[in-house]
């Protein structure tokens, strides 16, 4: 009986009913959201298609289930064609596309909307889509993990998703979703940085992201190295849908549809059980998060669009005492180092905002309110014995709470665009800090409680022309920001912020492209909202000031569109003035940012300098007769100066070469394999300072080691590598979908090799031995220190 059940259900699984897919949507001018009617929709490699009607709706039926390629064109507009769009039985795709005019007489340019060319970044710009997002291998559907594969992105080997572009710090990024700037991403954020184990955006709800990691358009503001534009998919306009995914770590709940005649949404929702896994993995420590995103879109009118957008996360990180019955002695020594000095931490954090668009007839006004607030809690006792209150060795909270408004003008004439635009935002940051043991120097207590407030504020005006019949596109802009947190920041004209880029098209579809602007970034709430024992401000009163980055960028660009092919090189240059350093240990905040915890509370001096110049190069294939690849190498150099060391040094993100190979096929009954290789150059670290870690008094304070910063990243890893392998295999059926996936993390089991610990020589009994010729000081040893291990994953994901 059991053997027929099973049979049944393989059978069941299985099956494949060779139904019919659905796809319909809207053709329109996003410059007036005017319909465009007649044009004509194509699945390229089929002989199905559609002409749109006088509202510019459309709808093509029959398809077979699988991924096609979707091109719309009419006359006087330029043509865009949509990638890899997944047509199933369960639900009609819902395929919205914008068509541009175009002035140009030269019919054999064709543009892409996935390799698309915005007259505002011409260059230095990557676009994602939903399937490849969703089946990158080693990405488990994050999508900080995904752009690993893009040239100029560096990644640490460990568990962590911090971003590293172009030799930047990884505070250095930002993001917006739909146009609203959400500052936090990632689950078990590094206040003050950014990154965290995993990403908080479920990618069921996103439609693409753009990545932008130079020549930053003028309406966006407070960032050095990159700008991420996350767009989310509009809600279905006909029919709730719903999708399920139980992967190894979560499970996730999305749902779609509308809400009455003029209201769409989106809603998400997830729940991990990663506790189990790193608790299997014998991990010191053990983390749970959830998630929510909600997104609705209104339309007021045929020229009012307004759309809320919510993102929220909660997290906590407790610690793992228990001992595995396998443990050699080296990992029971790295356990109880960690588990030394791992604080236990509470984190919430959300972003609400509302965007209204209101279209005429040559442009439309944006306008953008939103609130986010991060709430961050973290506390350690002594041997982790909260018994006593003696023990305590800090307890920080901390709150960051923004409240913006943004309004911009888009003008579109024949030829040129013209943008400007204000924006204010009022902050708010709050800190009760305790701590005896990470930042207080030996005798020395911090205990403070205070609230700051802040207001920044802002103007841009961009513009673009096309001259020689469109071949030659000039984009330029200028803007100014000022901040009240310190007495430079204040005057606006103290941060004029040009920028100028110029594209040719050398031949059809070949450009040769530059840009050179300086942009600004205001320093983190850690540093401005820092206070001594006093009360006082102590960063405001050394004139902390914005950092500013300079850059020069230049490259070509090559599109192969009947191929789906693009091939880009780049060279740039970047260099950091006003960086903030620490005065207590007389080293830049640029090198630090990549682990739990805290970065910037503590005073500083805005006199530490950068650089970081490279070249990268890139080839891209988008799904063509089922196969797709990226291949991206990036030389980078990044380094900065430190008050207490001479000249330049390597930072600690500076990787020298990155190289990532990522490749799929689709093969026969919807099955498909990807691949992904990378390899990073060893970064460089700083020794230990052991006479001063020894001392009995600083090692019972602090429970680690004391860094040698006068020998500030001396020392290099070694390179590290890493293949991840994915496998997917769809079914379709009449009204739902099933897919699984195996996601294979490190499939050869590479243990890259990361700054050793320094760790004290304990007895069987677990007590810390004394230096017999030095009664002052504990035994101390180094001890390796890896990251990695295979990690495989599974996961299944039904729709209806």
């Amino acid at each position: 009986m059991k053997s027929k059940l099973l049979s049944l259900i393989l059978v069941f699984l299985s099956l494949q009913l060779f139904g019919q897919g659905i796809i319909r949507g809207r053709i329109y001018n996003p410059v007036n959201n005017e319909p465009i009617a007649y044009a004509n929709i194509l699945i390229l490699e089929t002989d199905l298609g559609a002409i749109s009607d006088e509202d510019g709706n459309y709808e093509i039926q029959g398809i077979p289930p699988g991924l096609y390629n979707v091109r719309a064109s009419f006359v006087g507009y330029k043509t865009s064609t949509k990638y890899e769009i997944q047509i199933t039985q369960a639900k009609a795709v819902q395929l919205d596309f914008e068509l541009l005019e175009d002035a140009s007489e030269l019919n054999e340019v064709v543009v892409s909307s996935e390799f698309s060319r915005s007259e505002e970044t011409p260059l230095s710009v990557r676009r994602l889509n939903t399937n490849e997002i969703e089946r990158y291998p080693g990405g488990n559907r994050d999508i900080s993990r995904v752009i690993q594969a893009l040239p100029g992105v560096a990644s640490t080997p460990s568990f962590r998703n911090d971003i590293l572009i172009r030799g930047g710090a990884p505070n250095e990024n930002k993001f917006f979703i739909d146009e609203i700037e959400v500052p936090v991403i990632n689950h078990f954020a590094t206040q003050g940085s950014s990154g965290g184990p995993v990403g908080i955006l479920n990618v069921n709800l996103i439609k693409n992201v753009d990545v932008i990691t130079g020549g930053f358009p003028a309406n966006r503001m407070n960032s050095l190295s990159s700008f991420f534009e996350i767009q989310l998919k509009e809600g279905r306009r006909d029919q709730m849908f719903t999708q399920l995914t139980l992967g190894a770590s979560e499970l996730t709940l999305s749902n779609e549809g509308p809400i009455g005649e003029n209201t769409t949404y989106l809603l998400s929702a997830r729940r991990s059980y990663l506790q189990g896994l790193f608790r299997l993995l014998g991990l010191p420590f053990l983390p749970t998060f959830n998630d929510f995103q909600l997104k609705t879109t209104t339309k007021l009118n045929d020229k009012t669009e307004l759309t809320f957008l919510g993102v929220g996360a909660i997290d906590n990180f407790v610690l793992n005492q228990d001992i595995p019955d396998d443990e050699t002695e080296e990992e029971r020594e790295n356990r109880l180092y960690l588990l030394d000095v791992l604080p236990i931490q509470e984190q919430w954090n959300y972003t609400t905002g509302l965007k209204l668009k209101r279209y005429r007839d040559n442009g439309f006004w944006t306008f953008v309110l939103s609130r986010n607030m991060l709430n961050n809690h973290s506390y350690k006792y002594a041997n982790n014995d909260a018994s006593n209150e003696d023990n305590l060795l800090f307890d920080y909270l901390s709150q960051e709470s923004e409240n913006k408004f943004r309004a911009e003008n888009s003008i579109f004439g024949a030829g040129y665009t013209l943008k400007y635009g204000v924006n204010y935002e009022y902050s708010r940051y709050l800190i009760d800090n305790f701590d005896r043991a990470t930042l207080a120097g030996i005798g020395e207590v911090i205990d403070v409680q205070a609230t700051s407030n802040f207001s920044s504020y802002g103007a841009f005006i961009s513009g673009s022309r096309t001259l020689d019949n469109e071949r030659l596109l000039l984009t330029g802009g200028i803007r100014m920001d000022g901040a009240d947190f310190g007495s430079t920041a204040q005057n606006p004209l103290n941060q004029i912020s040009p920028r100028f880029s110029v594209s040719y098209q050398l031949k059809p579809n070949l450009f040769l492209t530059a840009n050179s602007g300086i942009y600004y970034q205001r320093p983190p709430y850690t540093v401005l909202g820092y206070r001594d024992n006093e009360g006082n401000l102590l960063n405001q009163e050394n004139d902390v000031r914005f950092i500013r980055n300079t850059q020069f960028i230049a490259g070509f660009e090559l599109l192969k569109p009947e191929k789906n092919r693009r091939f880009t090189v780049e060279g740039f240059y970047k260099k950091y003035s006003n960086y903030p350093s620490s005065i207590r240990n007389g080293i830049s905040l640029a090198n630090l940012g990549a682990d739990f915890g805290v970065i910037g509370n503590e005073p500083v001096v805005s006199n530490s300098e950068g650089r970081a110049y490279g070249l990268e190069f890139l080839a891209q294939q988008r799904l063509f007769q089922d196969f797709y690849g990226i291949a991206a190498l990036t030389l980078v150099r990044s380094e900065f100066t430190n008050p207490n060391t001479d000249g330049f040094i390597p930072s600690s993100w500076d990787n020298r070469v990155i190289v990532s190979l990522t490749a799929g096929k689709r093969f026969s009954r919807n099955w498909e394999i990807g691949a992904r290789w990378r390899y990073l150059g060893g970064t460089p670290y700083t020794p230990y300072d052991y006479e001063e870690s020894s001392l009995i008094s600083n090692w019972d304070l602090r429970n680690q080691a004391v860094l040698d910063y006068d020998r500030i990243n001396e020392e290099r890893l070694p390179a590290f590598h890493q293949l991840d392998l994915r496998i997917d295999k769809k079914y379709y059926f009449k009204n739902w979908n099933l897919n699984w996936y195996l996601d294979i993390q490190n499939a050869y089991n590479f243990e890259a090799l990361q700054a050793p610990l320094l760790v004290p020589v304990r007895d069987d009994a677990g007590q810390i031995l004394i230096d017999p010729n030095d009664p002052s000081r504990y035994q101390l040893k180094e001890i390796k220190n890896t990251a990695g291990t295979i990690l495989p994953t599974v996961g299944i994901i039904v729709e209806f």
